[in-house]
């Protein structure tokens, strides 16, 4: 029976039956892949741990077809990454873990994409070491997924006219910080002040010593951008995200 092998992060998984379940990977050569792994749910199950959303393993796979509704299925499972482990116990840096998840869902496609599969490997890294705060994380990783799925915003000069930054308007249709000119013309527009921009340029550029440098308020401010940003192309938000802010927002939030 013809199989293939790749690395793969595990995005999410689903049950199936009793014991099984449904990964959704992505693979560095074959890009996204939806699998069965077989018994993963029972407790002597030697693929279980390793199938976990957030970890990355060396896979081997039957070839679609052959499993249920067309689906490969997962044959072997060795650890390269056991990221998801290191991430259960802080609950900033788990739901920002599953909002990378969920966007890399959202925004990979099947085909491979390298770049793509090592930003996703690379912020998963990031929080699972503790390397970088986990919002900071989550929004650089938001601004450079998008920019290689070919939504790259601009955050110096005016994304409609050219006009050199800096701007204190960012225009998400427009794609990125207008000029007061193009504001007028835009429509909806968010406000960004010099520091919030400097934030975003430098979470999009992985400019961490920038990024650090700024304060609990521009952090907040660039964090509502990049949400906006991300829902107005992924044509709805995050789920995790909106979990994530909700409870740091306190009691009382709708």
């Amino acid at each position: 029976m013809p199989n293939y092998t790749d690395e793969v992060v595990i995005l999410r998984g689903r049950p199936l039956g009793e014991a099984d379940r449904i990964l959704t990977c992505f693979g560095r050569q074959h890009g996204k892949i939806s699998a069965v792994a077989r018994g993963v749910r029972r407790t002597a199950s030697k693929f279980g741990a390793r199938v976990e959303a957030g970890n990355v393993i060396d896979a081997q796979f039957y070839t679609r077809g052959h499993g249920p509704a067309g689906l490969d299925t997962l044959t072997q499972a060795v650890t390269v990454h056991s990221f998801a482990a290191k991430m259960v116990d802080d609950f900033d840096v788990y739901t920002m873990s599953a909002a990378i998840l969920e966007a890399a869902d959202r925004i990979l496609e099947a085909e491979p994409a390298p770049l793509q599969f090592a930003q996703l490997v690379g912020s998963l890294r990031y929080l699972a070491r503790r390397e970088h705060p986990a919002g900071l994380v989550l929004d650089a990783y938001l601004l450079r997924s998008l920019a290689l799925a070919g939504w790259r915003p601009t955050f110096t000069d005016c994304a409609r006219c050219g006009k050199a930054g800096p701007h204190s308007r960012i225009s998400l249709t427009a794609g990125g910080a207008v000029c007061d000119d193009d504001a007028r013309s835009t429509g909806a527009v968010m406000y960004a002040d010099v520091d919030t921009m400097r934030l975003l340029w430098a979470l999009l550029a992985g400019n961490w010593g920038v990024a650090e440098a700024t304060d609990d308020g521009t952090r907040a401010a660039a964090h509502r951008i990049v949400s906006a940003y991300a829902q107005f192309h992924l044509e709805r938000g995050l789920r995790s995200m909106t979990v994530h802010d909700q409870d740091r927002s306190g009691p009382g939030v709708p």
